[in-house]
């Protein structure tokens, strides 16, 4: 009886053991198909990537890997040149720094050019020597032309000519020869002098036909010769000089 309840017991036991590993094994499956299950999978479709313009993008400096200067021009090949000569003087470890640098550099250089330029054009200017940038050489010896206009009566236009036309300056000559032309027609009281008026202020102020006409065309020569700034040869000028000379002769003070 004992050898029957043992053998009873021993096959229970082998049982159960039997029925927990399938029911394992059966919880094994059933887990692997619910992850399965809840997987998912995407199946719809994808854009097509383009890149475009990636050399103008990445057309910088600090993309530069190889440089070729065979075929660049002088200018290009001067600044790698100096980008090779700050990369060695600095210690530099890429081009693109040594480029960068370069730049720098280059950018100080146009400044202080700049500023030399705009130092030396305000010297100029401040030391009355103005002319050589903005007028004429042969302008220099001129006598401010305000102080001989504010004193038309007391200038001595024959003395000033004179020298004018031994120094060739054939321009000032008639200048000269123009405001004696003004000075004579006031102290004649054919015209009130001011200067501030303009020479249509004069002609309108002349009564005579035949002086206005002789005035018209010396004032032609006169702003032709003074404010065109054409150079005039002797002969131009000894043309010019005649009619100023025939119209001063003309009028009796």
């Amino acid at each position: 009886m004992n050898k029957f309840k043992f053998l009873y017991i021993t096959l229970f036991l082998f049982g159960m053991s039997f029925n927990s590993n399938a029911v394992n094994m059966a919880t094994i499956e059933m887990t692997t198909l619910t992850l399965q299950d809840s997987i998912y999978t995407d199946t719809e479709a994808r854009d097509k990537r383009a890149y475009e313009n990636l050399k103008e993008k990445y057309s910088g400096d600090e993309f530069i890997y190889e440089r070729s200067i065979e075929n660049s021009g002088w200018w290009s090949r001067f600044k790698q040149w100096l980008s090779d000569v700050f990369k060695d003087l600095f210690s530099l470890n890429s081009d693109a720094k040594a480029s960068n640098v370069t730049d720098i550099v280059l950018k100080i250089f146009y400044i202080v050019i700049f500023l030399l330029v705009v130092y030396f054009i305000v010297k100029a200017i401040i030391n009355k020597e103005g002319k050589w940038v903005f007028g004429r050489s042969s302008d220099k010896s001129i006598i401010p032309i305000t102080d001989i206009e504010n004193n038309i009566y007391e200038t001595d236009f024959k003395a000033l000519i004179t020298t004018a036309e031994s120094e060739n300056n054939y321009r000032l000559a008639i200048r000269y020869y123009y405001l004696w032309l003004l000075k004579t027609l006031s102290k004649a009281e054919i015209i009130d002098y001011d200067v501030e008026k303009t020479n249509s202020d004069y002609y309108y102020e002349i009564e005579h036909d035949v002086t206005k006409e002789e005035f018209s065309y010396t004032s032609y020569l006169y702003n032709y010769i003074w404010y065109g700034e054409f150079d005039i040869d002797e002969p131009q000028f000894n043309k010019a000089k005649n009619a100023f000379t025939q119209f001063l002769n003309s009028i009796k003070e």
